[in-house]
């Protein structure tokens, strides 16, 4: 039960803040980004979740795995860097214990998804979809291990073998979410969108570095993590600009979105929704912060829907 702290919506929003996407109509514009909200039920007694359009959990592989050994995290100038390695209970797990209070939540469910092959892709979009979920997101970030540890996301050939496998046996909408070191946005954009994918999700984290003065040596294990957060916000609208220049189905915004304003920029760009990640560490109850600021602009702008607005600055 929410609790009288819980952040909601203020009283006496006239704008319409309803998104129809994939044949579902979203409480709001704003979704949670995989890898920020847990589930879901941690932030509910902090935000009303109703409001949201959305809730994309952590991402899952087929069998789990126990993430990155080594530092995680490092907080950056306007931004954040993660190396968690997919850390995730398996797919299963997710049906059996986290995905019934998912459900409980009041919003949709995203199910975000990656493998290191394209048989843990199928199989884990099989079950997944079998159990209930709204929506399936694909992260094609994650390495192939047939083909040298290349990601499925760096060349669109890759991507559009994945998603076609994919689409034989997912049976709600399939939303790709896109690495930004694929080869060619664009491309990449109509690659998958050929294959079959309902919609696309960008962009995910950036490959970036970081070093340790004292040790001499890189901060991650890895030596490369992902950078998150609004020192990425002005490239990720670029490639949202370019992905809806490219394909004729959704493409839902994401990267640093910190504010209304920034939630903003992504729709009159053309993204018929947006994510909101790193934000939720900074302030938990972001995503309907942004929602809120949203629905202040249009207020004060005369702006009904946001249907009046999505892609305007495109001319």
């Amino acid at each position: 039960m929410a609790v009288s702290s819980t952040a909601r919506l203020p009283q006496g929003i006239a704008a319409d803040l309803h998104v129809d996407l994939f044949g579902k109509r979203l409480a709001g514009p704003v979704i949670a980004a995989s890898g920020t909200f847990g589930f879901g039920p941690e932030y509910r007694d902090i935000e009303d979740l109703t409001v949201l359009g959305g809730i994309s959990g952590k991402g899952l592989t087929l069998n789990g795995q126990p993430g990155n050994p080594g530092e995680r995290l490092l907080e950056t100038p306007s931004g954040l860097m993660n190396s968690i390695g997919l850390q995730n209970p398996g797919v299963q797990h997710f049906i059996d214990h986290e995905l019934p209070a998912m459900k409980a939540c009041g919003t949709t469910v995203w199910a975000n998804l990656g493998g290191h092959t394209i048989e843990e892709n199928v199989e884990g979009v099989r079950m997944l979809c079998a159990a209930g979920i709204d929506v399936l997101e694909l992260n094609i970030s994650c390495p192939n291990v047939k083909q040298g540890g290349l990601a499925f996301g760096i060349r669109a050939k890759d991507a559009q073998e994945v998603v076609s496998a994919v689409r034989q046996v997912c049976t709600v909408p399939l939303v790709v979410k896109l690495s930004p070191q694929a080869e060619n946005i664009p491309e990449m954009c109509r690659a998958v969108e050929a294959a079959g994918a309902d919609g696309i999700s960008l962009c995910n984290t950036f490959q970036a570095c970081a070093i340790d003065l004292e040790r001499r040596r890189p901060v991650f294990d890895n030596t490369f993590a992902g950078l998150s957060g609004p020192a990425i916000r002005p490239i990720a609208l670029r490639m949202v600009w370019q992905a809806v220049g490219a394909v004729n189905i959704p493409v839902i915004g994401l990267g640093g979105i910190a504010t209304g304003r920034d939630a903003l920029e992504f729709i009159m760009a053309g993204a018929s929704a947006v994510q909101v990640g790193t934000a939720n560490f900074q302030d938990p109850a972001s995503c309907v912060r942004i929602t809120a600021e949203i629905a202040r602009w249009m207020d004060a702008h005369h702006v009904k829907s946001l249907e009046e607005i999505r892609g305007c600055a495109r001319g």
